[in-house]
């Protein structure tokens, strides 16, 4: 889709979130497509980590969640643009370019919930204990939301299992969840990892 765009070139393609971030900083792209839904390290993180690093770049999401919640998230995770996946054959192309022109993207349909939030005064999304997670606490959910147990998920932190058991802990007490299949359904009510993904 894109290969048929002449201003538009793609560099690189990637498999999750970690390599999307390793492969912006070696390659410093103008544009990142961004699929909000990523394993391991889920797009609002990498977009986060990527931002931080490269301010000047400019990273679009794409999500199939049309929820305030995780359109806040991936605008306050420095992203210029949120396309529902469901408009991508129609708005890629016009996407890269908008967001390429250091403008803002939001698919119609996310623009016209975010106007309607607006104006019945409901402008900012309802509030989450997920916003007082920290980083590592949402990877680790991310990961035990795609089912790693705490020594996988040690392994690819490349933290020890006694402190991958403490993050767990403070996940419990910070979400009021105390069980596995809560916390995974927490996961992907949030949008950091979908049932499909």
């Amino acid at each position: 889709m894109l290969d048929k765009a002449p201003d538009i070139k793609v560099i690189a393609a990637v498999r999750d979130g970690r390599e999307a971030v390793q492969t912006s900083l070696a390659l410093q792209p103008h544009v990142v497509v961004m699929d909000v839904a990523m394993p391991g390290l889920n797009g609002i993180e990498a977009t986060r980590q990527i931002v931080a690093a490269q301010p000047a770049v400019r990273v679009l999401c794409l999500s199939m969640h049309a929820d305030t919640r995780i359109v806040a998230g991936v605008l306050d995770a420095g992203a210029a643009g949120y396309l529902l996946k469901e408009c991508v054959q129609e708005d890629l192309r016009s996407a890269i370019r908008t967001v390429a022109a250091h403008q803002v993207y939001l698919s119609p349909a996310i623009a016209g919930m975010m106007v309607h939030a607006f104006r019945t005064g409901r402008s900012d999304p309802p509030t989450s204990p997920f916003t007082q997670l920290t980083a590592r606490e949402r990877e680790v959910l991310q990961l035990i939301a795609e089912g790693h147990d705490t020594t996988e998920t040690a392994m690819r932190l490349c933290l020890s299992v006694k402190t991958i058991g403490t993050h767990r802990e403070h996940l419990r007490a910070k979400l009021q969840i105390h069980s596995l299949a809560g916390l995974i359904k927490y996961a992907i009510r949030e949008g950091l990892n979908s049932l499909d993904a």
